[in-house]
């Protein structure tokens, strides 16, 4: 991984932050945050979809821009919920070295 990706999700969560209470005719991310959570999340399942058909269709740009549209709207709901990157990626380091069968089915318990 090249120095500093950690960095730019960083760097993109405090912009998020930044705008989110802002001028909605100015800023995407406030205008999300205007709309609600439903809109919020409506984005989510939107790019959610446009990542799997840029995955069936083999097209590995589309499939990279679709990934970073849906990293980018579920760290805005992260930041609805005071959450960024960090919370996410300590998440996944705990994960780290455990199957996902067994992580799985330690949620039912």
């Amino acid at each position: 991984m090249k120095p500093g990706l950690y960095e730019t999700l960083e760097r993109i969560a405090a912009t998020i932050n930044e705008r989110k209470d802002g001028d909605a005719d100015k800023s995407y991310v406030a205008q999300l945050f205007a709309k609600g959570e439903d809109a919020m999340l409506k984005k989510i399942g939107e790019e959610a979809t446009e990542t799997v058909l840029a995955a069936k269709a083999g097209d590995r740009l589309a499939l990279v821009r679709e990934t970073a549209d849906l990293w980018f709207h579920s760290m805005i709901v992260l930041a609805r919920h005071g959450l960024g990157p960090a919370d996410v990626l300590a998440e996944m380091h705990r994960r780290e070295g455990i199957s996902g069968l067994d992580e799985k089915a330690s949620r039912k318990k």
